[in-house]
């Protein structure tokens, strides 16, 4: 089985997306949202580097921790698409300006 999370970054007024696939073997990977993937020994590892990088799992927030990162909950949603290589121009949005 493979299961994929998605996680966020904010740089500026951008919003960045990357998607951590846990796979069978309990080895990882990391799709950024350049279009790199990013192998991984397990799922551990590849959770610290994005922590490292300054991402936080999609999953885990609530409004109040969005709203401190841009955002809010009802305007964003993990992007969806039939390929990776479609995926990869839907994983930066711009997030306007703040009002």
């Amino acid at each position: 089985m493979i299961r994929d999370t998605w996680w966020v970054a904010t740089l500026g007024r951008t919003l960045h997306w990357a998607r951590l696939r846990e796979r069978e073997a309990g080895t990882a990977e990391v799709l950024d949202h350049q279009g790199a993937v990013h192998a991984y020994d397990s799922e551990d590892t590849a959770r610290s580097m994005l922590l490292d990088a300054g991402y936080v799992e999609f999953d885990g927030l609530d409004e109040d921790d969005a709203l401190e990162h841009g955002f809010s909950l009802d305007e964003i949603a993990p992007p969806r698409a039939p390929s990776d290589e479609e995926l990869v121009g839907l994983m930066s949005v711009s997030l306007g300006r703040r009002a």
